[in-house]
């Protein structure tokens, strides 16, 4: 099987799941941090180099005070979590904004934790925007972009898997997702089941990736 080697997170549906379960939406986003961890050791065992989860957006932080402490809290630990495991880690978001949680600016340079292993990224308080506001400044003349962008340290990704039933992309990575196929799960993030990723991989693997040819 052609396993993608990066592959990119959008876990949806938080608030849906807590409301269809009579739980606080906090409580949706605490239910959505287990399921990342048992995903990332799937794609450890698959073989997957690089992981990108996509935690919050800036427009995301202009939803009401209790709903942004509940996801960001949840980011919080969720990425106390990875930091246990064998991991190449960065957290990437807009660090001059107030909304970005202090607790993880020790994680906006990548640490390596246990042996290593795969390369994860997670996004927090990010902004396709600000991600690509450094072109602005840039006095560069090459035309490949990967390298003057905020991002610059996230590859390009090959498959995004987008949980709750939605098929957007929500600004996620532009430039690197430029080529990504993009496989959508109907079920919500707290509901995630092994199943889900391996049949993402098996749609995968009967992709044409032509690149643009």
């Amino acid at each position: 099987m052609r396993i993608p080697e990066h592959i990119g997170i959008i876990p949806d549906g938080n608030r849906r799941w807590a409301e269809n379960n009579g739980l606080s939406r906090a409580d949706g986003y605490k239910s959505g941090i287990d399921p990342g961890l048992l995903l990332f050791k799937m794609c450890e065992m698959a073989g997957v180099k690089e992981i990108t989860y996509y935690g919050f957006t800036v427009d995301n932080t202009k939803r009401p005070t209790d709903q942004i402490k509940a996801f960001t809290d949840a980011c919080i630990n969720a990425v106390k979590v990875l930091s246990n495991e064998n991991a190449s880690l960065l957290v990437v978001g807009n660090t001059n904004s107030p909304m970005f949680p202090k607790e993880l600016l020790p994680y906006t340079t990548r640490q390596t934790f246990g042996s290593g292993g795969i390369k994860v990224n997670f996004l927090v308080n990010y902004s396709w925007k600000w991600d690509l506001n450094y072109l602005k400044r840039s006095k560069c003349r090459s035309n490949n972009i990967n390298n003057q962008i905020e991002t610059y340290d996230v590859s390009r990704v090959d498959l995004i898997i987008r949980w709750g039933g939605r098929r957007r992309l929500s600004g996620f990575l532009p430039v690197q997702s430029i080529y990504a196929d993009f496989y959508v799960v109907d079920d919500y993030w707290p509901d995630f089941k092994p199943n889900h990723f391996y049949e993402a991989l098996n749609w995968y693997n009967d992709q044409d990736i032509t690149l643009g040819g």
